[in-house]
C-alpha cells in the first residue's frame, strides 16, 4: 500500500505555474552558463583543465596543481550538470502536466537534449586547444538552447487554441527579419571575439581576422538593427498594436544599451568586464527579438465543444396528417 501511494504521489500532475516557473528557471540557468562560461574565458582559464571528458589524463575533477584556474573551468563544468537537471525536471513536469498540453513535449526535449549537445561542442573547444570557430560555435549552440527555452516558456504562457495574428503580414515579415539580423549579429560577434585578445588561455590561437575590420562590419550590423528596431515601432505603433510596440521598445532600449558598452570596450582596449557585461547583453538582445516576433500573433483559448440537446428536450417535429 505504501508502495502504491509513493507512485502516485510521483505521477501526480504537475500544476501550469510549476511548469512555467521551471521553464523560466531553465532559461535563466542557460543565460547563467553562458555568462559563467565568458568568465572561463576572460580569466585565461579556458584550458585550466586540459583536456575532456576528464579534467586531466587521470582525474575527472581539478587538482591543486592546476590552481585557480582549474578551479574555474571545473566549476563551470559542474554548472552545466546543474542546467541539465533544470531541464530535465521541466521535461518531467511536462510529461506529468494533465491534460497533456501539444507543443510542449518538442520544446522540451530540444532544450534537454540541447545541453549535452553544447556541453560536446564545448569539449571540443578544449580538444582544439581553444579553437576560436569553434569557441563562437559554442556560444552560438548556447544561444540556441536560450531560443529553445524561452519558446517552451512562452508556449506553455498560452492557451492551446489557434493562432492569430494582431498585425498585417509585411510586419511580421520584418519581425522575422529584424529577428535574423539579431542572429547574424550575435554570429558576427564571435568573429570580433575570436580576433581579440580574450583568447581564454594564452598559448589559444586568434582567428587571424582583423579586429578593427572585422569590429567594423559588427558595428555596421548593429545599426542596422537598430534601424529595424525603431521601424518596428513606428510600424506597431500604426496598426495600434500596443503588446508588439511595447516589445519593440524593449528590444530598442536593450539594443542601445548593448551597444554603448561594445563602442566603450571597443575604444577602452577591451576589458574583461565590459566583455563580460557584453556576453550578457547578448542573451537579453536575442531574448529581446524573440519576444517581439511572440508578440505579433497571440493564441485563443479552445472553444468549448458544442453539445447536443438530450432528445427529451429537442424541439418536436410537427406532424400532418
Amino acid at each position: 500500500m505504501r508502495r502504491i501511494c509513493a507512485v502516485n504521489r510521483i505521477a501526480r500532475p504537475v500544476s501550469g505555474n510549476l511548469l512555467r516557473r521551471l521553464a523560466l528557471a531553465s532559461i535563466i540557468s542557460n543565460v547563467a552558463i553562458v555568462v559563467t562560461g565568458g568568465a572561463v574565458r576572460l580569466t585565461a582559464s579556458g584550458l585550466g583543465c586540459p583536456t575532456w571528458p576528464r579534467c586531466t589524463d587521470d582525474s575527472y575533477v581539478t587538482t591543486p596543481e592546476m590552481g585557480v584556474y582549474g578551479v574555474i573551468e571545473f566549476s563551470n563544468r559542474m554548472l552545466t550538470f546543474a542546467v541539465g537537471l533544470i531541464a530535465l525536471a521541466t521535461l518531467l513536469a511536462v510529461l506529468l502536466h494533465r491534460p497533456r498540453r501539444p507543443g510542449l513535449l518538442p520544446l522540451a526535449v530540444a532544450v534537454f537534449l540541447g545541453i549535452p549537445a553544447q556541453a560536446v561542442v564545448g569539449g571540443i573547444t578544449v580538444l582544439t586547444n581553444l579553437n576560436p570557430w569553434v569557441v563562437g560555435l559554442h556560444f552560438l549552440a548556447s544561444m540556441a538552447v536560450i531560443a529553445a527555452a524561452y519558446a517552451l516558456w512562452r508556449r506553455i504562457g498560452d492557451p492551446d487554441g489557434p493562432t492569430v495574428a494582431v498585425v498585417p503580414a509585411p510586419l511580421r515579415t520584418l519581425a522575422r527579419i529584424t529577428t535574423g539580423v539579431t542572429v547574424a549579429v550575435l554570429a558576427i560577434g564571435t568573429w570580433v571575439t575570436g580576433s581579440g585578445p580574450h583568447a581564454g588561455d594564452h598559448g589559444a590561437a586568434r582567428n587571424g581576422l582583423d579586429p578593427e575590420t572585422i569590429s567594423q562590419v559588427h558595428a555596421d550590423g548593429v545599426f542596422l538593427l537598430i534601424g529595424l528596431s525603431v521601424a518596428l515601432i513606428f510600424a506597431f505603433r500604426a496598426v495600434g498594436a500596443q503588446r508588439a510596440t511595447r516589445a519593440a521598445i524593449i528590444l530598442l532600449a536593450v539594443e542601445l544599451s548593448q551597444g554603448v558598452i561594445g563602442f566603450v570596450q571597443y575604444f577602452t582596449h577591451v576589458p574583461a568586464i565590459l566583455v563580460g557585461a557584453h556576453m550578457l547583453g547578448s542573451c537579453l538582445v536575442l531574448l529581446a527579438a524573440l519576444a517581439v516576433q511572440w508578440s505579433t500573433r497571440e493564441r485563443h483559448p479552445v472553444a468549448p465543444t458544442p453539445q447536443a440537446a438530450p432528445a427529451d428536450t429537442a424541439t418536436p417535429v410537427p406532424v400532418t396528417a
